[in-house]
């Protein structure tokens, strides 16, 4: 019988890097900011993972990704990372995915599911029948020449307040359900919390599935 593969997954995002690997209860949260390059993040992950033992890495990356590696450089973190070699800093092998894309991988239980990310921005991915579509949304037209991201992401809810920014919540997702016809949307993010109640046909993700997502990526539970 095989062994099954141990893996480190790391959940990026512009305020903490969340850092789980197979057989471990809690993750590990390292702070980031807007001067946190791909080497320091490499430098801290190694510290606080130290005697953790993996053979493969999984990144859930906060931006596009483009055939397994990052596109642009995240607004809210440092430089550097376009271009990073991860596999060779890891010595290990490394898929990158969007995090929201991860974020749907595990939030997936089969049909058409469409996920939506309420956190800085809009992330967005689709999964059809097992098979994982990551999109940008965010940065298209929504109203008045604005952008999705501009009326539900989280400079949306600070300008607008919790009660505005809600029927935008509630208004896109029907947009977006009649577009893209899913059986079901999944609502993660931080900001979901802020909802008092789920669009129809809608219910909450939980930021903890982006390590099952990291985990589904070598796992093959679903294709991209």
């Amino acid at each position: 019988m095989r062994e099954r593969r141990r893996i480190l997954v790391l959940d990026i995002g512009g305020t903490h890097v969340k850092v789980l690997a197979s057989g471990r209860r809690r993750p590990v949260l390292i702070a980031s900011g807007p001067k946190m390059t791909p080497k320091e993040m490499l430098r801290e992950v190694r510290r606080r993972t130290k005697g953790w033992q993996y053979s493969v890495v999984s990144i859930g990356y906060p931006g596009p990704v483009v055939h397994g590696h990052p596109a642009n450089d995240p607004p809210n973190l440092g430089r550097g990372w376009v271009g990073f070699d991860f596999a060779r800093a890891f010595h290990r092998p490394v898929k990158i995915l969007n995090d929201a894309a991860m974020q749907a991988l595990g939030s997936y239980q089969g049909g058409r599911m469409l996920f939506l990310g309420l956190g800085t921005g809009l992330g967005s991915a689709m999964i059809v029948d097992g098979h994982l579509e990551p999109f940008e949304i965010a940065h298209l037209p929504y109203r008045k020449g604005r952008s999705y991201e501009y009326y539900v992401g989280e400079r949306g809810l600070e300008r607008l307040g919790k009660k505005k920014w809600r029927r935008y919540v509630d208004d896109v997702v029907e947009r977006l359900t009649a577009a893209l016809e899913p059986d079901y949307v999944v609502l993660g993010g931080g900001n979901v919390r802020k909802l008092k109640q789920l669009p129809p046909r809608s219910r909450l993700g939980d930021n903890r599935n982006a390590f099952l997502g990291g985990y589904r990526l070598w796992e093959g539970s679903t294709t991209s």
